[in-house]
């Protein structure tokens, strides 16, 4: 008698070697730049060493690397087993700076991601369960946001990255069209092999152009080691300071709910919806890859929003691919050498390819509130007034300049307000009783109780 397989589901998928390191090296060069921005930023704060600040970020790419395979592959009950790619998380700059310059240095900081780490990971279980709280009309939303809030990072950098001295020039904005064009035009002409790097061909095409007008330059290159390894506590032993840990346990709450959100939002897109248990195995992943963060030199890790709306865009849903693209991490941490060739890709290339990934986390939100039912209920102001919190610290950055810090730490994070925004509301209308009185019932939704 013949045997019939089942079939393998999209997620599960292995790719051919080739294709596997092209996607791979996709999903690297899309979270490049936003994954060594928080050591740049910590360091420089701190005013460390040029020395120190390529050992933060060698030490970043690697674990990078190490939290995305345990995340995709999974280990135990460690890992979603979805195409996640991990990142540090920029909820923890602020606080971090604040430690580093004034609570006891890089120590101090180490000490409280390690004792964030270990929260995340009790608490993993817990949040787990609080699965029920996001239905479509939560999560349609926080989708949403999640791509609207991206969409000024991929403006800095078409414009020339934050800070540059020719930042605004036709120049850096004509170059970031130029790669949106290009990916533009090959989803939509190029054959289908080659329409799912359309990103990975625009950044190319971009390099290709930039190179010979003078917008970068391999220089560093030629200063960067061959060989960088990581060993524990590089800096020093973690010292463990209750305001430092108080503080990190609050960025602890944000990344937890940014990452639900995240996981949620890959689940959808791949066709794998996430349970509450996978959702605590990543959330789980997520706090095993902080502890490690803190002992190999390095900060909290979170999910990377940008390679979400990479596997919108291209649907490519194997999570081998994602993990081939942890493996390039480990190897650029590894070789500074190769992450220095990384690095030298200008910010206008990655804002054209960027402007196109973040939208398509945005309008991947809105295929998802597409299902909700808007009709006798109050679905539209649940939505209408959760993306107008989340998008006032993006649009207005200051403000809350005048709050405490752990209200700033919460919500300047348009991700985790607009989060926390669309629960609560969705709790107040649709998890409560309806009012009494002559008004129709209303027709449950797909935003009901679940």
């Amino acid at each position: 008698m013949a045997t019939t397989t089942a079939p393998v589901h999209p997620v599960d998928e292995v790719p051919p070697v080739r294709q596997l390191a092209a996607f791979g090296l996709q999903h690297v060069l899309a979270m490049y730049a936003g994954a060594v921005a928080v050591p740049l930023i910590v360091g420089g704060a701190m005013k460390l060493s040029p020395a120190d600040l390529a050992y933060l970020i060698t030490a970043d790419l690697l674990v990078c690397g190490i939290a995305t395979l345990i995340q995709c592959v999974g280990v135990g009950r460690f890992g979603v087993r979805l195409p996640i790619m991990q990142g540090c998380t920029f909820a923890a700059v602020s606080p971090m700076v604040l430690i580093g310059t004034t609570g006891g240095g890089l120590p101090a900081i180490y000490g409280s991601v390690i004792v964030a780490g270990l929260a995340i990971m009790l608490l993993a279980p817990v949040f787990g369960r609080l699965l029920r709280f996001f239905p479509p009309l939560v999560t349609g939303t926080v989708i949403l946001v999640i791509g609207l809030s991206l969409l000024p990072v991929a403006g800095n950098w078409a414009a020339g990255g934050t800070g540059a001295k020719d930042f605004g020039e036709p120049k850096n904005l004509a170059l970031a069209a130029f790669v949106l064009a290009v990916v533009i035009g090959v989803q939509r002409f190029a054959p289908a092999y080659l329409a799912r790097i359309a990103v990975l061909t625009g950044i190319a095409a971009g390099l290709a152009v930039a190179v010979p007008l003078g917008f970068t330059d391999f220089g560093g290159v030629a200063d960067a080691d061959w060989l960088g390894i990581s060993t524990p506590f590089h800096f020093g032993t973690p010292t463990f300071h209750v305001s430092a840990i108080v503080s990190m346990l609050v960025v602890a709450l944000v990344t937890m709910t940014e990452t639900a959100g995240d996981l949620i939002a890959v689940g959808e897109l791949t066709g794998r919806a996430v349970e509450p248990r996978s959702l605590a195995d990543g959330l789980r992943a997520d706090g095993l890859s902080t502890v490690l963060g803190g002992v190999f030199n390095t900060f909290p890790y979170t999910a990377f929003a940008q390679n979400v709306g990479l596997v919108g865009m291209t649907r490519v849903r194997s999570r081998w691919v994602v993990a081939a693209a942890g493996g390039i991490l480990v190897l650029l941490g590894l070789l500074p050498k190769l992450g220095a060739v990384v690095a030298a890709i200008p910010a206008p290339v990655l804002g054209g390819a960027g402007l196109v990934m973040f939208g398509t986390v945005a309008a991947s939100g809105l295929r998802t509130l597409a299902t909700v039912d808007f009709q006798g209920n109050n679905n539209l102001t649940v939505v209408a007034v959760s993306v107008a919190v989340g998008l006032l610290p993006v649009g207005v950055p200051a403000v809350y300049g005048k709050f405490p810090d752990w209200f700033q730490t919460v919500m300047n994070s348009g991700i985790s307000a607009g989060c926390l925004t669309a629960i609560v509301l969705n709790l107040l209308f649709n998890h409560r009783p309806a009012k009494a009185g002559p008004t129709p019932a209303t027709v449950p939704t797909e935003a009901g109780p679940a």
